[in-house]
């Protein structure tokens, strides 16, 4: 994906997560989709960094004006992360050299 697809649009206002029997999560107030695959997405929002883990996870909806995102599959875990993609970098390289 390019850098500037990725990148959602400056309209992006309220953030918020509607996750419904643990399949099906909504994420509105997103700015980045910096990284995802079927067992994480990494997303910008307005509020932080958040990592979504889980189980054949695959983008439903994508509204980038609106900074809407819509994701199906088993969720796991939800986590927002203080310090944003530079953390989790980290956390992989830690993992990397243990």
């Amino acid at each position: 994906m390019d850098k500037d697809q990725n990148t959602m649009s400056t309209v992006v206002s309220n953030h918020n997560i509607t996750i419904s029997d643990r399949k099906t999560l909504v994420v509105t107030g997103v700015k980045k989709i910096d990284s995802f695959d079927n067992e994480e997405f990494l997303m910008e929002t307005n509020m932080g960094y958040i990592v979504i883990k889980g189980e054949g996870l695959e983008i439903m909806k994508l509204d980038t004006y609106q900074g809407n995102v819509s994701i199906k599959g088993k969720v796991n875990s939800l986590n927002y992360m203080e310090h944003g993609k530079k953390e989790k970098e980290e956390n992989m390289f830690s993992k990397l050299f243990k």
